[in-house]
Formats: structure tokens, C-alpha cells, sequence
């Protein structure tokens, strides 16, 4: 378990984490591979494949709902991964700030053998999808791209499944059309966490698309085995892989864009986060006791699980398992106790709806299918005004305003979540 950081300058805790990750590449420089001399690799040729090494079949969309929404001058087109379409349960899986649908390779497989209709997306500025300067990367856009998808392909109220800032898009989902899902799933999800205006002012300064784009193969290296995984394993090494390659791709610079501007969609969560009790979905809340993201490091420290408590108790009737050493990446680090949790809580909502899932006796093997676009006539509603009160379902402003500091005196805190650890 982390301990409280100090409360110093920033400066000096800037410095020792500089000086953790250069004493990782001393450390390791003599027996780590190295990409940076590899061929580029361009987002559309990813590899989307399961563990065994099997590809997924990728399907496009196009959504004109979000488009007309939004005012994008081109169609916002996205890449999903559909498994097993024939289930009746379906599961649709939102991947964190900066990856992609892969990384729920542990997932997708092994619920799709287990009788789900399993769906996974690339969100807007990630993975194969359209990256679009225009989009405004909000948590409450990303949502309507869910919404839409998960209508375009008639998922009949899906278990959403949300890993980080796929969390926060799920819970803005879940306030605003709460008739649209089941169920919900926050993967170590961001949301929870107050950011003051001087706060986001300050990821607007530091976080910049530079940043992104410049970052040293070792630096990639360190910001992901040591930020995400506590049980970091060799064949986890394609995510180094990967991002180290595609930063010399000719699109980098759209994801290092869109990376920035979601940043500041997450810091910008006071929607969410005011509105954790309007949630009315069966939710769980899993996470791992060594995450060294959440809460930010930089500004905030504490403990992670003091965190997820407190959001999880907000949320009525809402379940929270921590899995003991498991870190940000959870469901990549710890796959097997996060696949347990996840089907524990599966079996809860599917037992209180009576609906079983149809087992299949093998993972699904189709050929990767061509793109399928959305009908031309498919419906395009309006947005929700922006002066809309908070009622249920919630409407949100189509961008996220800026809010004061919290004040200085809360009200009490309501009863203690249920909570249970993985065993």
C-alpha cells in the first residue's frame, strides 16, 4: 500500500520520481529490448488479437447522431471488436486514456467462450477510430459515442465495463440514460477525484501534446510498467512495443491531441462526480491496492482505496472489491482475480434478472469481417440544452464547465459501502 506523499514542494516529489524511473533504465538497460530502431507501426495495422494470437474480427461504424451532436464538419467513424453476437447477454467493454481496445485481451476471449455477446471500442482519438480535432473529448461526448454504438447495434442494455477514464465515460452514461444498460463495471475508474480550476489549469500547462509526442523510450517504459502494473510480466511487452513504434506513425500526432484534450475532459468531472447518486444500475467498483494513478500523484497523493470507498458510497447499493496487489491496469495485471470478480457480480445481476448466458464450447473464430457503416437514415436526435436542470435521466452540457474549489466544510459522509476482497 502506498503511503501519504509529503507534503513539500511538488518539485522535490518530481525529482524522486524522475530519479526512480532513470534508476529503471540503468537498471534495466542491459537485458530490456528496444523498439526504437523498429519498423513505425501505424494505428490501422495494430495487431487486435486474442492471447492465444487469434485475430479478432474488426468492424467499423459510423456514427451521425455524435456528428450531428457535436457539429463535425466529417463523420466520426469507430472500430469495435464484436464476439460471440448470438449471446443474449451483452457486455460492452471502454477502454482508459491512452489505449485501446486490446488491452482487454484477457477479457473479451474468455467471456465470449462464456456465453456473453462480448463488444469492445476503440473511443474517438484512440486505437484504429477516428481521431477528429473537433470532437470535444469530454467525458459526457465519449459517453454519447457509447450510447450510440451500443444502439447502432442493438445491445439490449449491455453491462458496461469501464477501465479508467472508460469508467468515468460509463458513470456519465449511467447519470444521463440510465434505461440504456444493465449493469455497470468501474475498472479503476477515474471520476471520483475533486480537481480545483487551478488544478486543471495546471494539466493545461504541463500536459501538452509535446509531451506526448517527445516522450523517451525509456520514459514510455517506466510510465507504464511502473504507473500500471505491480506484477509486471514479459508478456505484457507488446504494450511497450507498440507505443514506442507508433509514436513515429504519421497519425501520432491526432492520438498525442487527443490525449491531451481528454486529460482535461477528465480533470473537468464535477458533472460525475455530483451526480454519483443518480446512478440506479447494480454497480461494482474493482481495483488494485498498489495503484500509483489514482489518486493523481502529482497533486493529491492518498490512498487509493480511501478513494474508491468514498465514490462507492455514493452510489446506492453499489459492491467494492480491491484486489490485493494489482495496480492501475488491472484487468491486465491481475487477469485472472479480475476476470473472478467480474463473474461473481455477473452471475448477482444475471440471478436477480433471471437470464442465463448460453455457454459455447470454444471462442468464436470468424474471419475478420470489412467495415460495416451505420445506415444512412439512422436517427439523429438533438442535444440536451445546456441550461437542462438535473433530473433522471441527467442531461449534461455538451462541454464541461469550470467549477469552483470544493468547500472548505462537506457534509457528513453517508453510510460505509459494502465492500468484499478478491480472495
Amino acid at each position: 500500500m502506498r503511503s501519504d506523499p509529503p507534503r513539500g514542494p511538488r518539485a522535490a516529489r518530481f525529482a524522486g520520481i524522475a530519479a526512480c524511473f532513470a534508476g529503471i533504465a540503468l537498471a534495466q538497460s542491459a537485458c530490456t529490448p528496444s523498439y526504437i530502431d523498429a519498423a513505425p507501426l501505424r494505428f490501422p495495422d495494430v495487431p487486435y488479437t486474442s492471447e492465444a494470437g487469434q485475430p479478432w474480427p474488426e468492424k467499423a461504424l459510423v456514427l451521425p447522431r455524435v456528428q450531428a451532436l457535436y457539429g463535425l464538419p466529417t463523420p466520426l467513424g469507430v472500430r469495435y471488436v464484436e464476439l460471440n453476437p448470438q449471446g443474449a447477454v451483452p457486455l460492452l467493454f471502454v477502454h482508459g486514456l491512452g489505449s485501446y481496445l486490446k488491452f482487454w485481451r484477457y477479457q473479451l476471449d474468455a467471456f465470449a467462450a462464456q456465453g456473453y455477446r462480448v463488444v469492445a471500442l476503440d473511443l474517438p482519438g484512440f486505437g484504429k477510430s477516428d481521431k477528429p480535432a473537433g470532437f470535444p473529448y469530454t467525458m459526457e461526448a465519449m459517453a454519447e459515442v457509447v450510447r450510440e454504438v451500443s444502439q447502432t447495434l442493438n445491445l439490449d442494455r449491455p453491462v458496461v465495463v469501464g477501465h479508467s477514464m472508460g469508467g468515468q465515460t460509463a458513470l456519465s452514461l449511467a447519470i444521463r440514460h440510465p434505461e440504456t444498460l444493465r449493469a455497470l463495471v468501474l475498472t479503476a475508474p477515474a471520476g471520483f477525484e475533486k480537481f480545483s480550476r487551478r488544478e486543471r489549469l495546471w494539466f493545461e500547462r504541463v500536459f501538452t501534446s509535446t509531451l506526448v509526442e517527445n516522450a523517451a523510450e525509456h520514459e514510455i517504459r517506466g510510465s507504464i510498467v511502473y504507473n500500471n502494473f505491480s506484477q509486471w510480466r514479459p508478456e505484457l511487452e507488446w504494450l511497450v512495443e507498440e507505443r514506442v513504434r507508433l509514436a513515429s506513425s504519421p497519425d501520432f500526432g491526432s492520438y498525442a491531441y487527443a490525449n491531451v484534450r481528454s486529460v482535461q475532459g477528465l480533470a473537468a468531472n464535477d458533472f460525475v462526480r455530483e451526480n454519483l447518486d443518480k446512478v440506479r444500475v447494480p454497480t461494482l467498483v474493482v481495483f488494485g491496492d498498489q495503484d500509483r494513478l489514482i489518486p493523481n500523484p502529482f497533486l493529491h497523493g492518498g490512498e487509493t482505496e480511501d478513494l474508491m470507498a468514498a465514490g462507492t458510497r455514493r452510489i446506492k447499493g453499489a459492491v467494492l472489491n480491491r484486489l490485493r496487489g494489482c495496480g492501475h491496469a488491472v484487468q491486465l495485471d491481475c487477469p485472472a482475480e479480475y476476470n473472478g470478480a467480474l463473474q461473481r457480480f455477473l452471475t448477482d445481476v444475471l440471478a436477480a434478472t433471471d437470464v442465463t448466458p448460453e455457454v459455447v464450447t470454444a471462442p468464436p473464430s470468424a474471419p475478420v469481417s470489412e467495415p460495416v457503416p451505420a445506415p444512412a437514415s439512422a436517427p439523429v436526435s438533438e442535444p440536451a440544452p445546456a441550461s437542462a436542470p438535473v433530473s433522471e435521466p441527467v442531461p449534461a452540457p455538451a462541454s464541461a464547465p469550470e467549477s469552483a474549489p470544493a468547500p472548505a466544510s462537506a457534509p457528513a459522509p453517508p453510510p460505509p459501502a459494502k465492500s468484499e476482497d478478491a480472495p
